[in-house]
């Protein structure tokens, strides 16, 4: 345990903390004995069976002679290969989010006419109660984005008469509005917390119900409001790539956890940007980001091959950046050959790149890319094979289009609502039982001491 050196932090503190500490530890065996699936992943990393889903697929094996085998990863959006999708909705120029959204939503495809309407539906849904900004979200900011988003949703609760409903047209209603609002509520927290902490200047955007959501992001986020074509297309791809991954990732399992207790939407939503928050779950594509700032300050030359695989050596050997022994953005829990969405990613962020004058710096990412499977493969026993990740390009997309870092996690945010939507509803529909899975006392059974004897 390592101690916290904040004056609030007293000895007795520390004392009480440190026996907190061991109190909590059991003998790593002892799971192995009982046959418990730590983190619900079995030895291989392979999650434990929890429930079914229509809503996504998430697939990194196919069977060969028999035997299943891993394969380059394909992510399915309610039978749909998410590949398919991009190359859909980008090769006839349009914006992805909303179509996309009434797909997860609503397992089906929208018609023209259909999408309009949902269009319209949620521009209407973009507009906060009277002085929610002013009242709520301009007092006390919060350092943390997600934090502030949290406190946020919570809060709208007491402006929802029916808060409590759980019908599925109201919960419908009320996830509708959250999809609409969460661009306003991250960027206007940030935009709060800037002004009051680091002396900015404070402006805040209307959103136009007539923009895409990742158009409005920029508009709302930016002095300006300015943005260039491609710069709303690939952050609309970004945020479709984000929108869905399978039941089992933490976030949205913690939607159907928290959904299968019949509480409020918006306590469930909450607790899902909770998840979100954890640097292990949404926080990742900042740390990519931090790592190529240190490797372009480290290395002199970014075109020499030898002298970026020392630098990815030293990160594996904890001598280089945050000593945590990791290569950012690269390796997933499920893919192995490929992440699908980096792979779809991957042409549009060149093509910011050439937009930006950062073709240098694109180029790095792509040797790094190519480099870092090869030589974790050679330093590490691994069961399976490694590549990048999504979020090993999208903390540079961010980058390039100047979004500032606290907001990194929250797009991600915006983008998921939709899907833990989804899994709210879903999980609704199917009226099961609250989730509760058992754990295993291992203590023994004690008598009691009287006080005067202890």
């Amino acid at each position: 345990m390592e101690h916290n050196t904040y004056s609030d932090i007293t000895p007795e503190i520390l004392r009480l903390a440190k026996l907190s500490e061991e109190a909590g530890i059991i003998d790593s065996e002892l799971f192995t004995k009982y046959e418990v699936k730590r983190g619900l992943r079995d030895l291989n990393g392979k999650g434990v069976l929890a429930g079914l889903t229509h809503i996504s697929d998430v697939r990194a094996k196919e069977l060969v002679n028999g035997e299943e085998v891993p394969a380059h990863g394909r992510l399915f959006y309610r039978g749909y290969d998410v590949q398919d999708l991009v190359e859909g909705f980008t090769s006839e120029n349009r914006f992805g989010f909303e179509e996309i959204a009434y797909l997860l939503l609503f397992s089906k495809l929208p018609s023209n006419h259909e999408l309009a309407e949902f269009q319209e539906l949620l521009g209407g849904y973009r507009s906060l109660p009277t002085s929610f900004v002013r009242d709520i979200i301009m007092k006390a900011p919060s350092r943390d984005m997600m934090n502030t988003l949290a406190r946020s949703v919570l809060t709208l609760y007491s402006y929802d008469d029916r808060a409590d409903d759980v019908s599925i047209p109201n919960v419908l209603r009320q996830c509708l509005q959250l999809i609409a609002l969460f661009p306003m509520l991250s960027i206007y927290g940030y935009q709060a917390y800037s002004h009051y902490h680091d002396g900015n200047s404070l402006f805040i955007h209307k959103p136009i119900a007539e923009l895409s959501t990742a158009e409005n992001i920029l508009h709302i986020l930016r002095p300006d409001s300015a943005y260039t074509p491609l710069e709303a297309r690939i952050l609309d791809i970004a945020l479709v790539l984000h929108m869905e991954h399978g039941g089992g990732n933490n976030s949205s399992f913690t939607t159907h956890v928290v959904t299968s207790s019949l509480t409020d939407t918006y306590s469930t939503i909450a607790a899902a940007i909770g998840s979100l928050k954890g640097p292990r779950h949404g926080g990742a594509n900042i740390k990519v980001v931090q790592m190529f700032e240190d490797m372009k300050q480290a290395v002199k030359d970014w075109a020499d091959e030898e002298e970026v695989s020392d630098y990815l050596k030293k990160l594996l050997h904890k001598e280089a950046f945050d000593h945590a022994g990791l290569i950012y953005g690269v390796g997933h829990a499920i893919y192995s050959k490929s992440d699908p969405r980096a792979v779809s990613f991957k042409t549009f962020v060149e093509k910011l790149s050439v937009e930006k004058g950062l073709q240098k710096e694109f180029a790095l990412y792509s040797m790094v890319e190519r480099l870092a499977p090869q030589l974790i493969a050679n330093e590490r026993q691994m069961y399976k094979g490694v590549s990048i990740n999504v979020d090993f390009y999208s903390g540079f997309v961010y980058h390039m289009l100047g979004l500032p870092m606290e907001l990194y996690t929250p797009i991600f945010a915006i983008a998921r609502i939709v899907g833990w939507s989804a899994h709210r509803l879903e999980e609704l529909a199917n009226n099961g039982k609250i989730i509760r899975p058992a754990y295993k006392p291992i203590g023994e059974d004690k008598s009691y001491i009287s006080l005067k004897y202890r």
